[in-house]
Order: C-alpha cells, then sequence, then structure tokens
C-alpha cells in the first residue's frame, strides 16, 4: 500500500477559515467560525487525499531562531483577533477526537516542522500532501511533494507542483527562497531589497538564478539605479533569503509512524460536533454511519386481523405519524411487542378495530411507549382514548439528560447503549428523498421500535431511581402529559373577524409610518432591505456607521437602538418592524393555523425541549407574543371562550422566580421582605440605595427590579449596563451594594457554582438536573456562562416544576369539584382557563388556593388572577 502524508500549517488553515466564514455564535456564546471552516476542510481533506498519515503543525510562539538573526521579522503583525484566539483550543480538541497528530515545537515555526517531516517523508518513499495559505511553502515542492495552497477562503486551492512553480514563475522550487529575498514578505516583515517587486526579482532571477550569484555578478544588472540599490542592500537580500528559507532539520521529536492516521473517534467527534452546535455535520456523520449499523434479525407478523391473545400484560406500542403535527398527521402504522412475539398493525386495519380500540382504552393493560402525549392526541382524533401508559421513553430519556438531542428511538437506544437501530433519517430519507420503504421493511422498522421500547424501560427505570428522579417522572412529567393532551385536543378558540380587522388597522398603520420613514428619507425605498435602508441611513443622511457586514451597512436592531436618539427617522423604522413582526408572524400566522371547522388553534406543547423544564409551545407559539407594545397586547384580544357567554380566566404567579431564589438561598431580607408582603424591588431599593419606602423613586425602583430579574438569570456589570443605561462601573457597583444588601445571595450563587464544578450538573427541587460540562471549561467566556447557567438552573428549573404541579393538581381540583371549566393554556408563570359565568367564583378560590400550595417553601407564592370575555380583558 502506498503511503501519503498529509501535513497541514495549522495557524494559517485556522486564519482562513476564521476570516473566510461570518463570525459565528453557538448557544453557549463561543465563537465557532474558525473551527467549523478547519473541520470542513480536514473532513474534505480526508476524503479527497485518503492519508495514510497526516499531521497538523502550529506555531510555539511568536519569537523562533529566525529573531535572533533579524529581530523585527514578523514585527508588522497585527495582534491575533481575541474571537480566533478562543477558538484554537477547540481546534486542538477537534484534531484530538479526529485521531489527527498535532505538534509545535518551541523557538520553530509549523513551516519548519512540515519542511523536516515532509523531507524524512520523501526519503521513506511516502507521497506527501502539504496544506496551507503561506507561499513560503511552495519552496517545498518535490516530484513527491505537492503544497496546496488556500487562494481565497477554505475552498478555492492552488496546486503547487515543479511544474506549476515553473509555468507561473519560470522558476524551480528552491528559487522560491531567493524570489522572496529579493522582493521580501510583507506579511512576514522579511524586507528584500527596497523598490525591488516581484516582476524585477523574477527578471533578475531568470538572468542570475539565485541571490548569491546576483550579489557576486551586479555588474551586469543593466540599469543603473538597479545595480546600485542591490549593491547597497546585498547582505538585506541574503538575510531576507535566509530568513524566506524553511528549515528542513528541525530537531523534531516526533516520528513519522506517529503520524499514522486511522480515522476518527467517531463517538468523540459526535460529541464534539454537539457540544460546538455543528448540527449540519452530525447530520452529514449519519447519513455516512447509517448504511453501517447491524440491526438484530426480528420476526415480524404483519396482522390482518387482530386479536385478544395478541396483548400481553406488558406491551412496547409504537405508533408511526410522519408529519411534525400529530394534530392531522397520518398514522402509518403500529407496531406491539411484547412476550408474544412483535406484531405489525396497518394504520386503518388497527384504528378500525373494536378489539384493538378496547384494548387501547384499558387502564389496566399497561403499554410502554415513545411520546405519550403525540400518541394520546393522534387516537383520539380516530375515536379512540389511549389509556393504560406507564412509561415513555421520550420523557425519560428527556429527564434524565435534557440537553441530550432525542429525535427519535434509535437515538435513545444509542445514548441507553442498547443494540443499535437505523434512524427515521436514514430509514426514510430526508427532504425531496424523504419516503416510505415496502411494508415488508416498514412492519420490520417499527417492531424494532416497540420492541425497544421495553429493554428501554428497564435500563431507564434503574437510571432514574439512581438519580432520584422516578418521582419526578412518574408523579409530574407522565401524568402532565395527559394533560397538556386534553389541553392540545380542547384547543383555543379564535375570533377571526377580530383577527382580521386587526390585521387590516395594522396594514393602515404600516402604511402611514412608510409615508412617514419616507418623507423624512427624501425618497421612497424599500424598508426590509438592509442594502438599501444602509444606503439610505449611513451615506445618505450620514448616521455614524456601527457595524459592517459582507454586504454592507449592518442594520440589526441592536444597530438601530443605538441611533434612535440620532435621527427621527431610527425611532420609525424600529416601529415599522415592530409593527411588521406582528402582522405577518402573530396575525398572518395565526389565520393560516385555525382551524376552519371550529375557529380554534391547537398548539403543541414541547414537554421536553428546554433544559431549564419549561414548556413552550409550537403552531402556534403562544408563549412568544409581544405583550410591552400595546398592538403586541391586543392580540390577545382575539382569543375568546369556545361556549357562548363563557368567560376567560387567567392566573399568573407573582414574582415566583425571585420567591423560589429567597427559599433557596434563604436570605433572611429577602424572605422577611416576601413574608411581610412587601413590593420586593421597593425592598431591594430601599437597602441598595439606604433610603425609606417613601425617598424610593420610580427610577431606583426601576433599577432594582433590573438587578433583581437580572440576578436570577445570572447578569454581569455589562449586561446590566445595557439594560439601564448606565456605565458599567456603575453597574458593578450596584451589584455589589445588592450581594452586600443580601449576602444570602451571593452566598447561594457561589455555592451552587461549586456544587456544579463539583457534580457537574445543577438541580432543581424536584431533582431535575441540567448537566453544564462546561464549567471547568479552560476558555473564560465558557466557563463564564456554565458559571450564570450554574446560578440559574435551579431558580428556574424549580419555578417550572412548581407550575407543573400546579397544573396537576388543578386538573385534578377540576375533576373533585365537578366543574365545567377547562384550562386551555400554560404561558410562562400563567395558566389560562374558560368557564360558564357562574363557576368564575369557584375558580377565585381553588385557582389561587392549587397554584399557591403547589409546594411549600419559607416564602409564600402569591397568585394574581383575572377574567373577562377574551384573554387580553383577563389581564
Amino acid at each position: 500500500m502506498n503511503k501519503k502524508l498529509v501535513l497541514i500549517d495549522g495557524n494559517s488553515i485556522a486564519y482562513r477559515a476564521f476570516f473566510a466564514l461570518p463570525l459565528l455564535n453557538n448557544d453557549k456564546g463561543v465563537y465557532t467560525n474558525a473551527v467549523y471552516g478547519f473541520t470542513m476542510m480536514l473532513n474534505r481533506i480526508i476524503e479527497e487525499e485518503k492519508p495514510t498519515h497526516m499531521l497538523v503543525a502550529f506555531d510555539a510562539g511568536k519569537t523562533t531562531f529566525r529573531h535572533a538573526t533579524y529581530q523585527e521579522y514578523k514585527g508588522g503583525r497585527q495582534k491575533t483577533p481575541n474571537e480566533l484566539s478562543e477558538q484554537f483550543p477547540f481546534i486542538r480538541e477537534l484534531l484530538d477526537c479526529f485521531g489527527i497528530k498535532r505538534y509545535e515545537l518551541e523557538n520553530y515555526e509549523a513551516d519548519d516542522i512540515i519542511g523536516t517531516l515532509s523531507q524524512q517523508a520523501e526519503q521513506e518513499g511516502f507521497e506527501v500532501k502539504v496544506i496551507s495559505g503561506d507561499k513560503d511553502l511552495t519552496q517545498l515542492t518535490s516530484d513527491k511533494t505537492t503544497v496546496s495552497i488556500t487562494k481565497k477562503g477554505i475552498t478555492d486551492i492552488e496546486e503547487y507542483t515543479p511544474a506549476h512553480v515553473q509555468e507561473k514563475y519560470g522558476l524551480v522550487p528552491i528559487q522560491i527562497t531567493d524570489l522572496k529575498g529579493l522582493m521580501g514578505d510583507a506579511s512576514d516583515n522579511i524586507p528584500g531589497i527596497p523598490g525591488v517587486g516581484e516582476k524585477t526579482a523574477l527578471k533578475l532571477l531568470h538572468q542570475f538564478e539565485t541571490v548569491e550569484k546576483l550579489v557576486e555578478s551586479v555588474e551586469e544588472v543593466s540599469g543603473q539605479k538597479l545595480k546600485e540599490k542591490i549593491n547597497e542592500h546585498r547582505e538585506l537580500a541574503l538575510l531576507s533569503k535566509r530568513l524566506a528559507t524553511i528549515l528542513r532539520t528541525a530537531p523534531i521529536e516526533v516520528a513519522l509512524d506517529e503520524t499514522a492516521y486511522n480515522g476518527m473517534d467517531r463517538d468523540k467527534v459526535i460529541a464534539f460536533y454537539k457540544e460546538l452546535g455543528f448540527q449540519t455535520l452530525l447530520d452529514k456523520l449519519d447519513e455516512e454511519n447509517g448504511q453501517d449499523i447491524e440491526q438484530e434479525e426480528i420476526d415480524v407478523q404483519i396482522v390482518d386481523e387482530i386479536t385478544a391473545d395478541l396483548f400481553a400484560d406488558e406491551n412496547g406500542l409504537y405508533i408511526e405519524i410522519l408529519e411534525d403535527n400529530y394534530h392531522h398527521g397520518d398514522i402509518l402504522g403500529i407496531a406491539l411487542s411484547n412476550e408474544h412475539g412483535h406484531f405489525y398493525f396497518r394504520g386503518e386495519s388497527a384504528l378500525s378495530s373494536a378489539v384493538f380500540k378496547q384494548w387501547a382504552e384499558d387502564e389496566t393493560n399497561y403499554k410502554t411507549i415513545y411520546d405519550a402525549k403525540k400518541a394520546i392526541v393522534a387516537l383520539r382524533h380516530r375515536g379512540i382514548e389511549l389509556k393504560g401508559i406507564d412509561f415513555d421513553v421520550f420523557l425519560a430519556s428527556y429527564i434524565l439528560n435534557p440537553a441530550e438531542s432525542v429525535e427519535d428511538v434509535a437515538a435513545i437506544v444509542k445514548v441507553q447503549q442498547q443494540p443499535p437501530l437505523v434512524s427515521d433519517e436514514m430509514f426514510y430519507g430526508k427532504g425531496a428523498k424523504r419516503a416510505v420503504p415496502e411494508e415488508a421493511k416498514l412492519s420490520e422498522h417499527l417492531a424494532r421500535k416497540a420492541k425497544a421500547l421495553l429493554a428501554l424501560k428497564d435500563a431507564m427505570l434503574i437510571k432514574l431511581e439512581e438519580h432520584e428522579q422516578d418521582r419526578l417522572f412518574m408523579d409530574l412529567e407522565l401524568p402532565l402529559s395527559n394533560i397538556l393532551a386534553d389541553m392540545e385536543w380542547q384547543g383555543v378558540k379564535v375570533d377571526i373577524e377580530r383577527l382580521q380587522s386587526m390585521g387590516q388597522e395594522l396594514s393602515v398603520r404600516l402604511r402611514a409610518i412608510e409615508a412617514k420613514i419616507f418623507d423624512l428619507a427624501g425618497e421612497a425605498f424599500n424598508i426590509n432591505s438592509p442594502k438599501q435602508l444602509g444606503i439610505i441611513l449611513f451615506e445618505k443622511l450620514g448616521l455614524p456607521v456601527m457595524k459592517k457586514t459582507k454586504t454592507g451597512y449592518s442594520t440589526s436592531a441592536e444597530v438601530l437602538e443605538k441611533l434612535e436618539d440620532k435621527h427621527e427617522i431610527v425611532k420609525e423604522i424600529l416601529h415599522y418592524r415592530q409593527l411588521g413582526k406582528l402582522h405577518s408572524t402573530y396575525i398572518e400566522g395565526l389565520l393560516k393555523v385555525v382551524n376552519p371547522k371550529t375557529a380554534k388553534v391547537h398548539t403543541r406543547f414541547n414537554q421536553a425541549l428546554t433544559q431549564t423544564g419549561r414548556l413552550s409551545s409550537t403552531d402556534p407559539n403562544l408563549q412568544n407574543i409581544p405583550i410591552r407594545l400595546e398592538e403586541g397586547r391586543k392580540i390577545r384580544q382575539a382569543f375568546i371562550a369556545s361556549e357562548q357567554d363563557w368567560l376567560i380566566f387567567a392566573a399568573d404567579y407573582s414574582q415566583i422566580e425571585l420567591r423560589v431564589l429567597a427559599h433557596i438561598a434563604n436570605d433572611s431580607g429577602l424572605v422577611e421582605a416576601f413574608q411581610a408582603g412587601m413590593d420586593i424591588h421597593t425592598k431591594t431599593a430601599m437597602d441598595v440605595f439606604h433610603v425609606s419606602a417613601d425617598e424610593v423613586t420610580s427610577n431606583m425602583r426601576r433599577q432594582a427590579k433590573a438587578v433583581n430579574f437580572g440576578i436570577v438569570y445570572g447578569i454581569s456589570d455589562y449586561g446590566l449596563s445595557q439594560n439601564l443605561g448606565i456605565t458599567r462601573k456603575e453597574a458593578s457597583e450596584f451589584i455589589a451594594k445588592y450581594f452586600k444588601s443580601f449576602p444570602g445571595v451571593q452566598d447561594y450563587m457561589d455555592a451552587s457554582i461549586q456544587e456544579a464544578r463539583q457534580r457537574g450538573y445543577s438541580t432543581t427541587l424536584l431533582h431535575r438536573r441540567r448537566y453544564i460540562p462546561e464549567i471547568t471549561s479552560s476558555n473564560f467566556n465558557i466557563r463564564s456562562f456554565a458559571e450564570r447557567t450554574a446560578m440559574n438552573t435551579p431558580i428556574q428549573g424549580s419555578a417550572a416544576d412548581i407550575i407543573k404541579l400546579a397544573m396537576i393538581n388543578m386538573s385534578e381540583r377540576l375533576k373533585r369539584e365537578g366543574l365545567k371549566a377547562r384550562m386551555l393554556l400554560q404561558v410562562h408563570d400563567e395558566l389560562i382557563f374558560e368557564a360558564p359565568p357562574e363557576e368564575i367564583d369557584i375558580l377565585k378560590q381553588i385557582v389561587p388556593e392549587e397554584m399557591e400550595n403547589a409546594i411549600c417553601l419559607n416564602v409564600p407564592l402569591k397568585v394574581d388572577y383575572n377574567f373577562g370575555a377574551t384573554w387580553f380583558d383577563a389581564k
């Protein structure tokens, strides 16, 4: 087998990737563009070059042996941007995951490592490929070594062989050092002969071959001025050549056999991609890996007529719906696995079977399932009430580690180290290639998933108990899935005419604002075009440029907010954008998802998405309706009760996260304030500013409120300064005063970070975990983000758990009281009901009772409520 060594100039390629790709942040606030570009290049190199050996060389530091000869060597280089410096540790980690040798040597450059190894490899009969963005390395080309130079970005590459060097310069590769000796190299601060450019240098080398021969035969040079230059700077030319010459005998301590490349550690690469949020690269890995999975053989019976003897005491039930929206998605097939075997029911066959319906609705027949809520809603649409669900592997997986990305049963199987399954994406394909295979294959795929559910149940129950999370699963999340299914099924009535009317009103407002913007600009233009808007703001109106993008000026909200006091047009543009989003996302968006038969929207609650345990919602997202704008709040006028003359009743926790903080931190000042029923923001202002309650101004209270809620989210001095429009120093002093006033909170913050560092995770009052491996990171930005997460997870997560408990208690209370009232929505800290007028007084009593007593804290929970004809009126 031919041996092929690929040598990569690590610093050069990292720089190329950094400047070629937009400055990307992942969800942890970490810059990743250089790492991403480097990864893409590595993948392409491995795929195209198929190396047997690989090494990535890095510069060890700023000083090398060349500085002893010429102190100003590379002196003109700008400092490496911090955004790039932060990414080098990840690039090194990436190489380790890929199983690629990396090396750096004190006092030498990456070029010298590459030059030395390439020569050794040539002598041992290797084919060598060098990859860099630095043309200096073209001097290494030979019959056995090709040098690839990145020209633009990371994909445009020029291949240098001796023939290409000859064709391009009329030189042999070794003469590249002579070329640099004469013309210099500004990027490395190699001086060369002043005034001699590439054209003149090539002409001289074509005549004299080397710098040495040139200076010896300088009298033969035509042109008196050039002759004088060479005579005057002959030593500089010889020095420049030495500086540009790559050392091929560096004292490296890495042997060729140590560079052997045996392929990546797939599990480590997957973990690395997940950590940095490289979803596209993860998808590509899945595609490459899917065909290699060897699944266990399975004997599946395709059932035409369902009989009672197919069922057992413990059953794995899998219902396949390919569409995301299971409210109207088709049931493709149903699989059952138990002690009697593995069975496949065709969708329509099972749904029309009285035997299947009777079994599905029997609470004493236990079913282990994947995504209980989805299955309950889908079957209810077909007239079947699914009961007897005693385990949901989807929810159990979420509780065990909410950071794990769970797309299907195969993903959980992999995490739980069970026998492998082909993923749904690999089985069905994705995008335009998505298709349902023949029934024989489909039945096996579904049956394997049903079988896996039972094995997963046993393994996951043990882990839930070990983590003290079995009660969180059995008493909270599993019963909540039934309640959420009921809420989704019920839906929320929408006043379509009111929504359409609001849309028309907003359209009129938008046209009026548009006319005003055009008047202020002095011309009409496309307000939604960043390019056209940038020209108007920064060229025509001369506003100060805050930030530039690849295509022109940045007109992001962040930029415009900083310019708001510079020109009246900016305020109008911001308002135009806000109203435009309201119109497109919340008016038109809602109208698109209203069921025309029932005039209801049936949102889907995401129960297993957020790492804090909070619920979110989709199609439509009812948790994101902007309520800071009056026009946004008015959208709630379109949500009405589904029964004639019924009312909407809304109840929400008052400052629940601050109350949870008071309990967990057990700070005497906070606890006493809440127990005394004080306004906590006034109390904070009193303590921080050392004033009486009467002396607290509205601005003091506003600042206190910002820091109170900021503390919950681990706010920094920078974040607080941005929120309040004050200096970082003032914000830092404010935070310091806060912690002095409430020392228990400071102690809690410190302890929560320490505990997370020791355990690797934070927990809520109900033992929900959030794993935070980044808390031990050597990268300051990553570690700081992790520390903030450790501080706020117990607070946010416990608040989320409390409202979930309240939902369960309220559901049981409504049944116990025999009320017609229904729970419709949960939005952050708020529960929304619909009820007949005669039940409102009962709700006034029982809703606060259940919500305020959902959990026992050392401070009281407080609930505010209201009611009215619409959701807007109930606020």
